[in-house]
């Protein structure tokens, strides 16, 4: 489904993505760890398209998606949902304005279908009846929750998580892993996440890579991952003090 080719990318002569490689199979859910800083987030952006690198290949389906036109780029992107980052809601719109934005900005579908969409994705994430509301109406959870409404109205072939879990309390980032869990199951989708929460990645992921100084250096299911012998990898899921091994990080 998804392959990454030599991927590099520099910000202001700091290499950040180091001829990265990983392949991503279809219907499964990769989870990429790695420290804060490491890459996570700018290889998400280069995965739906919304950075482009300095050299190497992005290829979704067959198609290297940094070879498209920005036109043929935002058609593309129409197959992805996303949930970002501390949800990223339009304070200034709706819950169903939110949900509904790609909808309502780039087809032609009629106001009363987007409505009807809006309603069935808030259902499936246990949130009905708050279309007129406004996101500062709502907890921290239930904004993820709309962005993860949101991320599954267009109907996507892959959903991309931005650390779905960062700023929520315990019990409220184990109910947004079973909704990612959930969703994924029920809508056979490919999802990509991308976490420093090990909780959060134990649960959700079908498989786990882990960033570190540009490169991914291991992919392996989350039983693989707690066995590992890496020296790197370990002291990254064990939690311990930062030591010579991990002196730049990233």
């Amino acid at each position: 489904m998804i392959e990454i080719i030599n991927l590099c990318k520099s910000f202001g002569g700091h290499l950040v993505l180091d001829n990265l490689n990983l392949t991503i199979e279809q219907g499964e859910t990769m989870v990429i760890i790695g420290r804060s800083g490491c890459g996570k987030s700018v290889l998400l952006r280069h995965i739906i398209g919304l950075a482009n690198p300095d050299s190497g290949q992005v290829i979704i389906d067959g198609t290297d998606i940094t070879r498209l036109d920005e036109k043929r780029l935002n058609a593309f992107r129409m197959r992805f949902g996303m949930l970002f980052q501390g949800a990223a809601l339009f304070d200034s719109l709706t819950i169903e304005e939110n949900v509904g934005f790609h909808l309502i900005e780039h087809t032609g579908t009629k106001r009363s279908e987007v409505r009807a969409r809006v309603s069935e994705c808030l259902a499936e994430v246990g949130l009905k009846g708050i279309e007129d509301q406004k996101p500062a109406e709502l907890s921290g959870g239930m904004r993820k929750r709309v962005g993860l409404a949101r991320a599954i109205c267009t109907k996507p072939d892959i959903i991309l998580y931005d650390e779905p879990t960062t700023g929520l309390d315990p019990i409220m980032s184990d109910a947004i892993n079973d909704l990612i869990k959930d969703l994924h199951d029920r809508l056979k989708v490919t999802s990509v996440a991308v976490t420093h929460d090990m909780v959060s990645a134990y649960k959700i992921a079908t498989r786990i890579a882990m960033l570190y100084r540009g490169k991914i250096i291991a992919v392996g299911t989350p039983d693989e991952i707690k066995n590992t012998n890496d020296p790197v990898v370990k002291q990254f899921i064990t939690g311990a003090a930062l030591g010579p091994i991990t002196e730049e990080g990233g």
